[in-house]
């Protein structure tokens, strides 16, 4: 499988020019790709097909005295730019069509030199090398330092290079990875992942939320009312809105960093885990959005996906609308409503529940049955249904007296019957 390795590189002012230079004329390929497509449209034309791009913004453009300083970067960086122009128009077709899953895609925007993160490509072809001393030798660029955490698994089949919003500089490589399982353990876990506590786990095991954007938000203020008060287009303003930038990217570097550890713990402890397909787009437009946006759910479930594929674990989602958190683990009754502000609930058959704990223990039962079924749902492309509880089917047994049921309790309080 493929996967990226990003490590932060120091280029010198010299090669941060450079960049900028890169940066410029890849903006402006895709830019020039973008129009003339539009422009096409606008005007009833024949569609201009790639390599008819290729030849007009790039080919042409350098032979002309207004982008003539097309030819100070890398050819393959040209290409990259314009490639990513057009796999953007195929992915707004196929939206339209239909083809293509997830939300609706919009057409192809400009870029602009002020967007927040700016990014150009090498591949193969462009002969990038990694040199005896450890620098990344990049044409017309030259040997940058690169500050290496790990070595790469294989040779990279490309690099990116990317500035984002707080002036850093990135090279990530795609590596191909060969999966490498672990040694097998009869572990598995739930994983239901709230606000409250950012994941509950098997025996009722609760990780807190970090709240790393919470716990940054005064000095985060603080910075960004200093930006307020700066003149528009002064350096001011410039050196202002650089430190609002590094004090979010503080946050997102110290988020990414709990997402992996936590997630690599999971793996190494666990031969199967399961998790709900949360609607985190509609979460995140409630009065919940902030605290949705800082847990990082999203982010956190990627990386147990990836990295249990990359380490022969197992991994399924169950579908977003299976009431984890309405179903009684013990009689498999289903409440009618059950409010956030609902922590505790009673089931009619007598069993007191903590609403995340059994929510992590139907998570787990669902997940198992689904793996039992030899399937995975999916909820996009409408699956199979999953089996009716009996308080759907109207065939829940009246409960016995409480202290006439047979069974035991689990290790979260939970009655298990003895069945």
């Amino acid at each position: 499988m493929q996967l990226r390795h990003s490590f932060r590189i120091d280029p010198t002012p010299r090669q941060r020019i450079a960049f900028a230079r890169a940066f410029g004329c890849a903006r402006v390929v895709f830019n020039d790709a973008i129009a003339l497509r539009n422009h096409a449209h606008q005007q009833g034309l024949p569609f201009l097909t790639d390599a008819e791009l290729s030849r007009l913004v790039i080919t042409q453009a350098k032979q002309t005295p207004q982008r003539s300083w097309l030819g100070e970067v890398s050819a393959v960086v040209l290409q990259q730019a314009l490639a990513d122009g057009c796999v953007a128009f195929r992915n707004f077709f196929a939206s339209r069509a239909g083809t293509r899953k997830g939300p609706k895609l919009g057409p192809p925007r400009f870029r602009s030199r002020k967007d927040n993160r700016q990014a150009i490509r090498f591949t193969r072809n462009a002969r990038f090398a990694i040199t005896a001393a450890g620098k990344l030798r990049l044409p017309k660029i030259g040997d940058v330092a690169v500050r290496w955490s790990r070595s790469l698994p294989s040779e990279p089949s490309s690099v990116t290079v990317v500035k984002d919003a707080s002036g850093r500089y990135f090279a990530s490589f795609v590596v191909e990875a060969a999966e490498t399982p672990l040694p097998a353990t009869e572990a598995e876990t739930g994983i239901d992942l709230g606000l409250t506590h950012f994941a509950v786990l098997s025996g009722g095991r609760k990780i807190d939320s970090p709240r790393f954007l919470r716990r940054a938000e005064k000095k985060l203020k603080q910075a960004q009312q200093a930006l307020s008060r700066k003149e528009k287009g002064s350096n001011n303003r410039a050196k202002a809105r650089m430190k609002v930038a590094r004090r979010h990217a503080k946050v997102t570097d110290a988020r990414r960093e709990f997402h992996h550890q936590l997630s690599t713990k999971l793996i190494r402890e666990n031969q199967a885990i399961y998790v709900e397909d949360l609607a985190v787009k509609g979460l995140a437009r409630t009065g919940l959005a902030k605290s949705v946006h800082d847990s990082g759910w999203a982010s956190f479930i990627g990386m147990v996906e990836y990295k249990a594929k990359l380490y022969g674990r197992t991994f399924v989602k169950i579908a977003r609308f299976f009431p984890s958190s309405k179903l009684c683990s013990a009689c498999g009754a289903l409440a009618e409503q059950m409010p956030l502000a609902v922590r505790r609930w009673t089931c009619p058959c007598g069993v007191t529940h903590d609403r995340d704990v059994n929510a992590e223990i139907n998570i787990r039962a669902e997940g198992r049955r689904i793996v039992a079924a030899g399937r995975k749902p999916v909820p996009e492309m409408g699956g199979k249904r999953r089996r009716k509880t009996p308080a759907e089917t109207g065939k829940t047994p009246s409960p016995a007296p409480r202290g006439e049921r047979g069974g035991t309790v689990d290790e979260t309080g939970s009655h298990r019957s003895a069945a």
